[in-house]
């Protein structure tokens, strides 16, 4: 053979291999940023969270060295400093709302507040939004206690911190759409801060694309079983959507896609991102929107339809959660911070960061993703329309076996339709967007075209 022709053959072998690769780009600003990701900073905010004795939801309001007005004034402050580094983009407020008695753990009418920070977005036309969340409030063994020292150093003063340093971070650049920091109260009374920001987000028919809680992510050893691992965070995640149609119920069951819900996808998507920017960290993901029989503030989100996941520790230790700050039988109980793990906390944090970050600055997701069905073949087809707004650089389409967890394979394609060698009948599929850096959508999965 002439070399001309080896040369030929080796360029159309390139060009088809290019075609279906799997690209994966590491953008190197989020690379900064995840070194920008602070344990001291982080152990510094939750001694200060922990200073200020209880942070019980019907805690003292007035005072300014104690109680729940203390902490959310306090985490309102660290937010204004952010605010000035970012050149007036990231505003802040405390978010009051009423509650009514409940006859249950709000004994009077209380007024409750959130701390919030808005990061606003430079493209007046992207309406999408990210909330990230971790809640203020702490409580004793009993949670109608406001008086006793809660200090709340894992839960969840962990989440707290890691949430302001992401915006801390974050404020310092540029996204295309709207990033929302939040402290909310109320968590162990009721969830009451998430559903007021849940509810509000809903009647203001935001777009949300996506919403993280942090609750309890300082933690590596755990009570009883003394089991110590600072290598796996478990990711929770609803299977079916909360407000599914009837519609959706049936294209579920014929399609099977009871593993495949919007939060599911959100789950994988924080795996394939954590496992390209953190280091020794792995993604547990856990198939139920909570813990067992249990809940979390991003339940009221999904009980409003938005996609939403909780993060939190792989081992929850009891003789440091909602128990009184005591001493017995030699065994120190109460959630205090000497017990916490920052370094572990941090690779926790540097997931939420390279996550949120992707997300923020990912094109929007494909729409009409769809799979023919009209052929009986072993090869499948995968079309879909290209979104509106910033520009796409290509497509992954993403593949597993149905026995998988997680995403096993990803073929990049430049057009909005493809067919590939794996038969649906043995594989799920999905479809996201990639722009030129890497930073990719949330996948899509996709519907029969018949």
């Amino acid at each position: 053979m002439k070399p001309t022709s080896i040369l030929c053959l080796f360029l159309l072998l390139f060009i088809s291999h290019t075609n279906y690769a799997q690209t994966t780009v590491d953008d190197p600003e989020i690379k900064k940023m995840v070194a920008e990701v602070k344990s001291e900073n982080m152990e510094a905010t939750v001694r200060k969270l922990v200073s200020f004795g209880t942070r019980h939801t019907l805690s003292d309001t007035k005072s300014n060295t104690r109680g729940i007005g203390a902490a959310q004034r306090w985490v309102k402050s660290e937010f204004d400093k952010y605010a000035l580094a970012s050149g007036g983009r990231l505003t802040s407020i405390i978010d009051f709302f009423t509650i009514k008695a409940d006859g249950r753990r709000i004994a009077t009418d209380s007024q409750l507040g959130n701390v919030m920070a808005t990061l606003k977005g430079t493209d007046p036309t992207d309406d999408r939004v990210l909330i990230i969340s971790g809640h203020l409030d702490s409580r004793a063994s009993d949670v109608m206690d406001a008086k006793s020292d809660a200090p709340g150093a894992n839960d969840d003063a962990s989440g707290v911190a890691a949430m302001m340093e992401l915006a801390r971070i974050m404020s310092q650049r540029e996204f295309p759409f709207t990033l929302i920091f939040v402290a909310v109260v109320g968590e162990e009374q009721g969830l009451y801060g998430a559903k007021h920001l849940a509810d509000v987000a809903k009647d203001g028919k935001w777009n949300v694309i996506a919403m993280i809680n942090n609750d309890m992510i300082g933690n590596s050893l755990s009570s009883g079983t003394l089991l110590r691992d600072n290598t796996k965070v478990r990711v929770f995640s609803e299977t079916i959507p909360f407000l599914e149609t009837e519609a959706e119920s049936k294209m579920r069951k014929s399609t099977n896609r009871d593993n495949d819900s919007p939060s599911r996808q959100l789950a994988r998507y924080i795996k394939t991102v954590t496992n390209q920017y953190v280091e020794q960290l792995d993604i547990n993901l856990v198939y139920r929107n909570d813990r067992f029989l249990r809940g979390g503030d991003h339940t009221p989100f999904s009980q409003n339809g938005f996609t939403a996941i909780r993060f939190c520790e792989m081992n929850e230790n009891y003789d440091h959660q909602h128990q009184n700050v005591r001493k017995e039988n030699n065994i120190q109980y109460g959630d205090l911070a000497e017990f916490m793990d920052f370094e572990y906390m941090k690779k926790v944090t540097c997931s939420n960061l390279a996550t949120f970050s992707n997300l923020a600055w990912s094109p929007k997701a494909p729409t009409n993703v769809g799979i023919e069905v009209k052929d009986l073949t072993n090869f499948s087809t995968l079309a879909w329309t290209a979104p509106e707004g910033k520009s796409v650089y290509g497509y992954n389409i993403l593949i597993r076996e149905t026995s998988s967890q997680h995403w096993e394979k990803a073929i990049f394609v430049k057009d909005t339709k493809a067919e590939i060698p794996y038969s649906k009948d043995n594989f799920f599929f999905a479809v996201q967007t990639v722009d030129a850096l890497g930073h990719s959508s949330l996948p899509v999965f996709p519907i029969p075209i018949r």
